[in-house]
């Protein structure tokens, strides 16, 4: 059977270079007791290898074309489910309990994946009912640098992610590695998802401060905080000093704990009588992982 040409639409870029697998296998560090969830199985290249190693795969595709090449390839592997479905409307744990019923709760998640749904899935899987112990995925270059960088130099992303995951860059994939190849590096990125998130304070709290400190760029943190929450500057300023955090800063320069200090103190600094009450954040604001990357 001839294997199915990439879609573009679909962002499908196959891995093509098997001395790849051995760095992203080394990440993930799996045992015949570990159940892997795998997104965009393509043509089979990974799956083949987590297959040797794990007790139980799910191997979840979007591209119809590619199913039936995928079930024929493992038929005679029971430890492979082929699943056809998108990730982004499917609950894993619910997948994981239908295709690997025996197997423990934890799980891992290993995936080559596709460029335009990174942001998308890492939110999926981060805030799934039941996250993964451990996700290892290949992304793109710039994303991984990102997703990875240390104060001093954190974006939306990076914060988004830290606050779920400890995340570690592994290795750089040239883009001569992929068929078709795409026009930039990929990059394997190791998450390993934390038991609690990185700071006590509720998520829609926490999001609703630092997408507004990381809405302005290059602004300094009282004007950002101040446009994207709509809170009054003295009220900005007396909040930044409360939190130790000199309100001339920029969001990017900010630790995850100053954001979580800064994301308590919105609740106990309250106007003195007579001064007028700022608004509360959004309950529900706009997600951080919500637009999608380039």
């Amino acid at each position: 059977m001839t294997a199915p040409v990439a879609k573009k639409s679909l962002g499908q870029h196959f891995l093509a270079d098997r001395r790849y697998l051995t760095p992203l296998l080394e990440a993930a560090a799996l045992g015949a007791a570990d159940t892997v969830l795998e997104i965009g199985p393509g043509r089979g290249i990974l799956t083949a290898a987590l297959a040797k190693r794990a007790g139980c795969v799910v191997a979840v595709e979007l591209d119809r074309r590619l199913i039936e090449p995928l079930q024929q390839q493992f038929a005679d592997q029971p430890q492979v489910a082929v699943v056809c479905g998108d990730i982004l409307e499917l609950s894993p744990e619910a997948l994981l309990a239908r295709f690997c019923p025996s197997a423990r709760s934890p799980y891992k998640v290993v995936a080559n994946l596709p460029y335009y749904i990174t942001s998308a899935v890492l939110r999926h899987l981060l805030e799934a009912a039941e996250p993964p112990t451990l996700a290892v995925l290949m992304v793109q270059w710039e994303v991984a640098q990102r997703i990875c960088a240390p104060p001093g130099d954190l974006s939306l992303l990076a914060v988004s992610v830290q606050y779920y995951a400890e995340p570690s860059l592994v290795a750089r994939v040239p883009a001569s590695a992929f068929h078709p190849r795409p026009k930039v590096d990929s990059a394997i990125v190791r998450l390993q998802v934390r038991p609690q998130p990185a700071v006590e304070v509720p998520a829609a709290l926490f999001f609703a401060v630092v997408r507004a400190g990381f809405g302005q760029k290059r602004k300094q943190l009282h004007n950002s905080l101040a446009a994207g929450l709509q809170l009054e500057k003295w009220f900005v300023h007396k909040w930044l000093e409360a939190a130790g955090i000199d309100p001339a800063r920029r969001a990017e320069t900010l630790t995850l704990a100053e954001w979580g200090g800064l994301s308590q103190r919105l609740e106990r600094t309250r106007p003195e009588q007579g001064e007028a009450q700022p608004p509360a954040p959004d309950r529900d604001p706009p997600h951080p992982f919500t637009k999608r990357l380039p």
